[in-house]
């Protein structure tokens, strides 16, 4: 241990680091959640369970999580999806396919909030250009106010949180596919596999490992973003874009609450951490041996 000493010191700004900004931090808020702290008060009242017992009841922090599960549904799928096709015509590494996997990831580089006044000016009802390309496909029928629809403005804004990072998810499922050793393919090919059995029994179990990156990333990301609903919808309209993130942001800095924002915030990271759990579970295939 005398010698190994000196090595300890190494990691140890990491560890006051991690204290600092993420264990302090964490317990800091799950014991704020059980006061009626205002965040801005030297005192405050300890009130127990209160604040996740009128969690339970609350009508706008009901909505926001049914949304942000419809939120989160839809990111995931699409996004999951569509990287894995894309992926597909894209794991060879040539020339063309560098090229657009770069074109593809350019999005992700790009802030969320440019992203969402990008797609605001987009889904503008009266001279966006996604219904101007309706009206010109002769598709006029379909034109919305895409953001201002209570019904359709969620999902709307999952479609740019997909869009926005599908190439960070192609990257990953590339780099997992390229992992796979190419002598298992042609060895099912060989034995008369078609490309739906060859990804079915072979591509896909060793990709399992790669997806579950993937889905559980998602997910993270649907849930935090906030800066993107934030800047194309702020909720609305009539909170049906409002999501726990935005929620606790209006109840700590709009309406003062932060003890009963900390307790959002606690079943908010509960919840995560739970549906990341399942998914992960979900996933989980038995180790291929090669």
């Amino acid at each position: 241990m005398r010698r190994r000493r000196p090595l300890i010191l190494f990691f140890l700004p990491g560890l006051v680091l991690y204290l600092a900004v993420f264990v302090y931090p964490t317990l800091s808020g799950l014991y704020y959640s059980f006061t009626d702290w205002d965040g801005l008060s030297p005192s405050h009242r300890f009130v127990g369970l209160d604040n996740y017992l009128r969690l339970a009841e609350h009508i706008v922090f009901q909505k926001a999580l049914v949304n942000n599960l419809k939120f989160m549904a839809a990111v995931v799928f699409c996004q999951t999806i569509l990287s894995l096709v894309l992926a597909l015509y894209l794991q060879r590494s040539t020339h063309v396919n560098a090229a657009l996997r770069s074109l593809y990831f350019i999005p992700a580089i790009l802030s969320s909030v440019s992203v969402g006044f990008i797609w605001t000016f987009i889904y503008d009802p009266s001279f966006g250009m996604l219904n101007n390309l309706l009206e010109s496909a002769g598709l006029s029928s379909w034109s919305r106010n895409w953001l201002g629809d209570a019904g359709i403005a969620i999902y709307a804004v999952a479609g740019v949180q997909a869009w926005a990072h599908i190439g960070q998810m192609v990257i990953l499922f590339v780099a997992g596919l390229q992992a796979i050793p190419a002598d298992l393919l042609e060895s099912a090919k060989l034995d008369g596999g078609t490309r739906w059995q060859v990804f079915r029994h072979v591509t896909w179990p060793l990709l399992a490992p790669a997806a579950a990156l993937v889905v559980s990333y998602t997910t993270i990301q649907s849930f935090k973003a906030f800066d993107l609903v934030f800047t194309m919808t702020g909720g609305g309209p009539n909170y049906s874009t409002e999501i726990l993130s935005t929620f606790i942001y209006g109840t700590a800095f709009s309406s003062f609450k932060f003890g009963f924002a900390a307790a959002a915030s606690c079943v908010f990271l509960l919840l995560i951490a739970v549906i990341t759990f399942l998914q992960f579970k979900a996933l989980r295939t038995e180790r291929v041996t090669y």
